[in-house]
């Protein structure tokens, strides 16, 4: 370990927490502090990249970050030796390629750690064998940077332009919106096919008629109640010797009916059928357990057994990595990094959970050798699976120290990993047929059933099973029938994606990697791109509208197939030398011609329409779906001869004015109930000529309305032709322009008095935006138009 003799080695790591964990194993000849992740990047004014000049970009300290640098570039003076302690994906190596550019500090005196885990032994050889910034990484998460801010700082103002403002394209965000788009659109397609079956219910006590209690049993007594479940009906069948059937086949051919005439000819001859057990065959099965988890993995299983959201996932899991305080113990990283896609474990992992295994669950439950897995071949075998840095740690054991999110997520991982490396399950399945003679030949029902007969791994990673327990019986044993009827199906549209599902989606076709797929899913969600409805995502107006207009003038970017491609390519940057300006101006030739195309022709979406099944209740025209501010609606045909209008449900459906027993505040008439940008809101029936609106509560009752604003006579300092006025919002009263919403400046209320005195002195409005702010007492600028603009930036990351 290179060591000063003259003074501290300086460590920066990117938490508070991780810095706290670490510095417990280096002692006082470090110091550990923290960047607070990120310190520069591209300044959001501007697309800051330079692509004339090989897409030179250029860096700032970040907004809030310039104490930060002020305090590290103080530490740094002090200390011989500087060790990068970031983490070990890109952005880890990004931010300690940009730390190092900044503080300045001697390369060779300057070294990159990097470990898996935050516990001492991890620390500690890190710290012996430290080594150098790796250049390829950093080029590699420079190109994907300078790649989505091209793409980000291009594509939205043609959206604003196009669609309406405040939009946001990314070059990864919009193919997964593409992704739900052609899912809803598939769903929508959909024509569903009518089949029929038979099911049955059997039962070996012939002395009993179990008929009606068991349809007592499985009807629901109210439209809430869903009925019992299907481990419930199970338990119910195993205490009275039944079991569940299908038929299968009429003499050689298999059943299928597709209407119930021909399903009622077979169900008739059933029902006066004597049924024995024709063949009864039984094997044994196994089922081996999954791999340790990897980034996608642990947030598919915490969505689907604990709810969590993939972004609520990262963050617990950040907790659990960085260092929990567990008492006597002190802080401990618990889980391995929690951003990767390799199922690789250490051979001390793996002997750790080896001897675990032995130790608490016995021989029986440990296979002879490591379980090995196979991971996918551009996985980074140099990283380890997500997994418990002490096995003997159980969730039991330090249950105390963590929160129940914390818990439930270091149990979860834990459990994956030790289950991981045990032995199988097995099971004995057991398969009956269940036969009677009908004018078409014999009719065999089938009914199956498993039992466990070794546990493995299942003893630690529970896995769930509707299979039925079937009572003992013999080839040639009669048994009754409990319930037998005809029940007709449709078969089903295919699921829409849950965020489970949309990540292994996206793993699967190759978009983003690990680190992004939370903000994605974050990013189409918050820029209403996308929906959560009963955690199913469905695509919103704007979302298809914005999806059709990119896919028609930037086929390239929208292509699952070449997205695949450019993490491929950005990928070989870092592990093939590849050069990434070369990848950068590959890419930007087609998108350029693609841009100057869409500014030119793309259509605005205000000015399309599509036809719809409905006529104007107005002129008795053809109604058409239009795109506003608010979504699709529908609109005559006619426009602007006749202006009706009314708004339509998700499924193009109108939406018909509901007339209510409240009077309008203004004129007496009646108010009627419509839906808007924010939902329902009751507006007055005499519109456009009264345009008062009325909000509802969680409940549909109307509140007030708000207040008038309260005139200040104090100037605004933007405009200068505006008065500030006091309004009210959900925080509290706050002093705005009254020129709203063509000025938009906003100014706290505790400045009122202050405001008062600087105009009656005729200090106010200052000349200047920035003496304003030095008036006020601001620390940051506020943001302007301008800015405003550039903010799209950060909702194009990924």
């Amino acid at each position: 370990m290179t060591k000063s003799n003259t003074g501290k080695s300086l460590v920066i790591v990117e938490s508070p927490a991780k810095a706290k964990t670490i510095n417990r194993y280096l002692g006082p000849d470090y110091e550990v502090t923290a960047s607070m992740g990120h310190v520069r990047d591209l300044p959001s004014k501007g697309i800051n990249v330079d692509i004339e000049n090989d897409f030179e970009p250029t860096y700032d300290i970040m907004p809030g970050k310039k104490k930060v640098v002020t305090s590290l570039k103080v530490a740094a003076k002090k200390c011989d030796t500087l060790y990068l302690a970031t983490d070990l994906d890109r952005e880890g190596e990004a931010i300690a390629w940009h730390l190092g550019e900044i503080l300045g500090f001697p390369p060779e005196r300057t070294y990159r750690v990097i470990f898996n885990a935050i516990t001492k032994s991890a620390i500690k050889q890190a710290f012996s064998s430290p080594g150098r910034l790796d250049t390829d990484k950093v080029m590699a998460q420079q190109a994907r940077r300078i790649l989505d801010r091209i793409v980000g700082y291009q594509i939205s103002p043609l959206l604003w332009k196009k669609v309406t403002r405040g939009l946001s394209a990314g070059r990864v965000q919009s193919v997964a919106v593409k992704m739900i788009v052609e899912k809803e659109r598939e769903i929508s397609a959909f024509k569903p096919d009518e089949y029929w079956l038979i099911p049955a219910v059997f039962t070996k006590d012939l002395q009993s008629d179990y008929h009606q209690e068991w349809i007592d049993f499985i009807t629901p007594k109210s439209e809430k109640d869903k009925g019992p479940t299907l481990v419930q009906q199970g338990e119910w069948l195993a205490q009275r010797q039944a079991f569940k059937a299908e038929l299968h086949k009429i003499g050689d051919s298999k059943f299928k009916a597709s209407n119930e005439a021909d399903t009622l000819k077979v169900f008739r001859e059933l029902q006066q059928g004597q049924f024995r057990i024709a063949n009864i065959e039984t094997k044994e099965s196994t089922s081996r357990p999954s791999a340790p988890f990897i980034t996608s993995t642990l947030q598919q299983a915490a969505a689907n057994r604990l709810g969590f959201t993939a972004k609520r996932t990262m963050s617990v899991a950040q907790q659990l990595y960085e260092g929990i305080d567990l008492g006597s113990m002190g802080s401990l990283g618990l889980i391995t990094y929690m951003r990767t896609d390799s199922t690789h474990l250490s051979p001390e992992a793996l002997t750790e959970a080896r001897d675990h295994i032995q130790n608490r669950f016995g021989a029986d439950y440990l296979p002879e050798k490591a379980n090995i897995y196979t991971a996918k071949k551009d996985a980074q075998q140099a990283h380890e699976a997500v997994r418990p840095t002490d096995v003997d740690l159980t969730p039991a054991e330090i249950r105390e120290f963590l929160n129940d999110e914390q818990f439930k997520l270091y149990d979860l991982i834990w459990r994956r990993f030790v289950a991981s490396q045990m032995k199988p399950a097995r099971w004995n399945v057991t398969t009956l047929t269940i036969a009677t003679e009908t004018s078409g030949g014999t009719a065999n029902y089938k009914a199956s059933g498993r039992i466990l007969a070794f546990a493995g791994f299942t003893k630690v990673w529970a896995t769930s099973s509707n299979e039925q327990q079937l009572p003992s019986l013999e080839i040639g044993q009669q048994v009754s029938v409990v319930d037998i009827k005809p029940e007709q199906h449709f078969t089903k549209a295919p699921p829409r994606y849950t965020e489970a599902s949309l990540i292994k989606a996206l793993e699967k076709e190759g978009i983003g990697r690990p680190s992004t797929y939370a903000p994605i899913i974050s990013t189409i969600q918050d820029r209403g791109y996308v929906e959560q409805l009963e955690r199913k995502f469905h695509a919103t107006d704007l979302g298809e509208v914005v999806t059709d207009k990119l896919s028609e003038y930037f086929p390239r970017v929208m292509d699952i197939a070449f997205t695949r491609h450019m993490e491929e390519q950005l990928d070989k940057i870092e592990e093939q030398h590849l050069g990434w300006q070369g990848v950068l101006s590959d890419f930007y030739g087609p998108f350029k011609e693609n841009l100057d195309v869409a500014m030119e022709k793309m259509t605005h979406a205000k000015a399309e329409s599509t036809p719809s099944d409905y006529d104007c209740p107005d002129c008795g025209k053809p109604l058409v779906y239009r795109f506003g501010k608010n979504g699709r609606f529908l609109s005559c045909s006619t426009y602007p001869d006749c202006k009706f209008a009314c708004p339509c449900d998700r499924e193009g459906k109108m939406m018909k004015e509901e007339v209510t027993e409240h009077k309008c505040p203004n004129c007496g008439k009646p108010m009627v109930k419509k839906s808007g940008r924010y939902g329902a809101f009751l507006g007055c029936s005499d519109y456009p000529e009264c345009k008062t609106t009325l909000r509802l509560d969680k409940e549909g009752n109307p509140l007030p309305p708000k207040p008038k604003p309260e005139p200040t006579g104090v100037k605004c300092y933007k405009c200068k032709s505006g008065e500030l006025v006091i309004r009210q919002s959900k925080r509290g009263p706050f002093m705005g322009c009254n020129r709203f919403p063509r000025c938009r400046t906003i100014v706290s209320i505790k400045q009122l008095d202050h405001l008062k005195e600087l105009q009656a002195a005729g200090q106010w409005p200052p000349d200047t935006r920035e003496k304003a702010d030095e008036l006020l007492g601001r620390t940051k600028p506020k943001k302007g138009k301008a800015k405003a603009k550039a903010k799209v930036a950060a909702a194009t990351e990924e």
